[in-house]
């Protein structure tokens, strides 16, 4: 009976750990998810960085969703290779010491480090957004200009503020209110920069008919058992298969259905 315990108990822990770190989370407010430790130097972090904000610049993007690897692609579950998304924005930046300069600012979901069942909007920088990662890969989606031109009068605002829901889940459903993680958040400031509304419910439901989410390819029994031993892992929200918004999807979609937006990598030297 012990042996079997020990079983059960392992398993579940793995489970969190991988619904943690690999289901398109908002991740933690310090820029990474809770227990990873630096891979590379600060220096490696900021040349990279660099060449990320290059490759945006060079491809006009004034805004962009950027993705990052929190975990290995070979443990991540199928169908996602990012683990977090956010709004990359073109901006004038203030330094430390006072000075002005262009950059991009990086408009965040993140998960609260001490309540792991709710989330914060909280802008930082590429810096900060590839500290942590555990490959120095990212995943650039710029959506069309228009839809930039809309993206960049709601970034920001109220309105923009009002589509966060705190409730978080590290496997919030898409189509679902109630729970919310990084990239749902992300896909509802698209929506409402596309059918230029903050109404949630026709957010939702134009969401549901043109949106194809990614299955949650995890054991029911598994994922019952984490949701039972987890703050941030939550099922009510999920009234079949669990599914959830990654940026594999979002890219899918913004592709299909918003001409002239663009999808890439930056990978590291």
């Amino acid at each position: 009976m012990k042996k079997r315990m020990g079983r059960a108990l392992w398993c579940g822990l793995a489970l969190l750990w991988a619904l943690r770190v690999a289901v398109a989370a908002g991740e933690s407010g310090s820029g990474s998810a809770r227990g990873e430790v630096p891979h590379f130097t600060q220096e490696q972090v900021r040349a990279f960085a660099k060449k990320v904000e290059k490759a945006m610049a060079e491809r006009g993007a004034r805004v962009a969703i950027l993705a990052r690897m929190g975990r290995p692609s070979s443990e991540l579950p199928q169908g996602m290779h990012f683990t977090h998304v956010a709004f990359a924005v073109y901006s004038e930046i203030t330094t430390v010491d006072g000075r002005k300069l262009p950059g991009y600012a990086i408009h965040n979901l993140y998960q609260l480090d001490d309540r792991p069942d709710r989330s914060a909007l909280v802008q930082d920088f590429p810096f900060d957004f590839f500290s942590g990662v555990a490959v120095l890969e990212a995943g650039v989606l710029v959506p069309s200009p228009t839809l930039q031109d809309r993206l960049l009068r709601l970034i920001g605002t109220p309105a923009y503020a009002g589509l966060h829901e705190p409730h978080y889940s590290v496997i919030a459903n898409p189509f679902t209110l109630g729970r919310q993680n990084c990239t749902e958040f992300v896909l509802d400031v698209l929506h409402s920069a596309i059918y230029q509304t903050a109404d949630i419910d026709v957010l939702k439901a134009n969401e549901k008919a043109y949106f194809e989410a990614q299955p949650v390819r995890v054991n029911p029994v598994k994922l019952l058992f984490g949701a039972a031993m987890s703050a941030d892992v939550f099922l009510a929200d999920h009234p079949g298969s669990p599914v959830t918004a990654t940026f594999e999807t979002l890219g899918k979609y913004l592709l299909r259905y918003d001409a002239g937006s663009s999808l890439f990598t930056v990978l590291s030297d």
